[in-house]
């Protein structure tokens, strides 16, 4: 109707409800919207936090499980360098070395000791150069250096092993093949290298080839020509031109991922060099020596150890080491040793021969006293003087005596 006033809308004119503020409005859905955000950024972060918290838990559970993989004891064996004096050729004592690092390899023997039988006096049989076959050649060096060799992987031997005549033969032995001696494209969490002389930038470590197409760069800037044992950083850039990795200790893969990483090789002048030279800190906790005269094996038991040391003796026995070491002021051998066994009662030959004592197994089981992992190690030694023949008295003596 033309006469009649128009109704306002209230919604813009304020009346009614009130006059609406819109700076007022315009600012709480701002702070609103404001608030949401940051509530939802707080569901993020605290998602994102439970997500790395499980993640790390999940890693230190792994690490965990690697840890209790892991083998804290160690086996070490010595032998004098003498067993190679009995073979009558350059290739039979090549041999005899090679079946010697290979049944250490096999049951995973950490240390091969070699000495000299004769004493101190005869310091040239573990320094210098092998001369020749027979009692007057070095025969302590040539078995250690055989030793090395087989146990260096194979990619690395033309950089520490240059050629020498004591190493002839070694080319034709069969190789260890134990998990250090890596494949180039097989993976792993560690590896054995040995530093490049190239140039790096500072601080940003060292080149070291691992046998791997690419070489690895790691943490700290080593000397040249050094073996390292290089744990590889588990996410790798494929497109770099270098893998990532740290320099571990040589027992770390022992230790913490229960690999066998290979022996290493010390030479001793005599007997009693071989266990005040121990590498060891609290030294070895179980020494076991092998003699015709010692005690049966039936009559014996293996307590628990963290470093347990294995000592044969040459052809005449260890009653022989004993009498030519003048620092022992005894005569009867079995007095240096917690155990002195006879592995083979009532034998048939008047001689064990000592390289036939090479077939040494770890057999080992863990049980709980008082706290501590109790282990036990069998023994498995060849008996005859034919390589292919094996006697298993010792094992069975460990079945008997170390399950329950």
């Amino acid at each position: 109707m033309e006469g009649s006033t128009p109704k306002k809308n209230k919604l813009f004119t304020g009346e009614g409800e009130g006059k609406v503020n819109w700076k007022k409005r315009k600012a709480e859905k701002l702070e609103q919207k404001k608030r949401l955000k940051e509530a939802k950024l707080i569901q993020q972060l605290e998602k994102s936090n439970k997500a790395k918290e499980e993640a790390l838990k999940q890693q230190q559970s792994q690490e965990d499980e690697e840890k209790a993989k892991g083998r804290l004891y160690t086996v070490s064996v010595a032998l004098p360098g003498s067993v190679l004096d009995n073979a009558q050729s350059p290739e039979l004592r090549t041999y005899l070395a090679g079946q010697i690092a290979r049944a250490c390899a096999v049951f995973c023997v950490d240390e091969v000791v070699v000495f000299d039988e004769q004493g101190e006096d005869t310091k040239a049989t573990i320094e210098g150069e092998f001369k020749g076959v027979g009692k007057k050649g070095q025969a302590c060096v040539q078995l250690a250096r055989i030793l090395q060799f087989l146990e260096c992987p194979q990619y690395l031997r033309k950089v520490f092993f240059p050629k020498h005549h004591d190493l002839q033969f070694a080319g034709l032995l069969n190789p260890l093949d134990s998990p250090h001696h890596m494949r180039i494209d097989e993976e792993a969490k560690f590896r054995e290298g040995v530093v490049l002389d190239r140039p790096c930038k500072a601080g940003k470590g060292s080149f070291v080839n691992c046998g791997m197409r690419k070489e690895v760069q790691i943490d700290k800037q080593l000397q040249s020509g050094l073996r390292v044992t290089v744990q590889l950083n588990k996410n790798q850039n494929t497109e770099s031109r270098v893998y990532k990795g740290v320099v571990v200790a040589p027992h770390v893969p022992r230790t913490e991922g229960g690999l066998y990483w290979g022996y290493s090789v010390r030479l001793a002048s005599c007997l009693s060099a071989v266990m005040t030279e121990c590498p060891f800190k609290d030294g070895y906790d179980l020494t076991i020596g092998t003699s015709e005269k010692g005690s049966d094996t039936d009559d014996a038991t293996l307590p628990s150890f963290r470093h347990l040391l294995v000592v044969f003796g040459g052809l005449q026995g260890l009653e022989a080491s004993v009498d030519t070491d003048p620092n022992l002021d005894v005569t009867d051998p079995s007095v240096l040793f917690d155990l002195y066994l006879n592995t083979c009662p009532g034998q048939g030959s008047r001689t064990i021969r000592t390289e036939a004592l090479g077939k040494i197994s770890s057999r080992l089981t863990s049980s709980q006293q008082l706290g501590q992992e109790v282990m036990f190690l069998g023994l498995l030694i060849k008996h005859t003087l034919k390589l292919d023949t094996i006697l298993d008295q010792f094992v069975i003596w460990l079945s008997m005596n170390a399950f329950p």
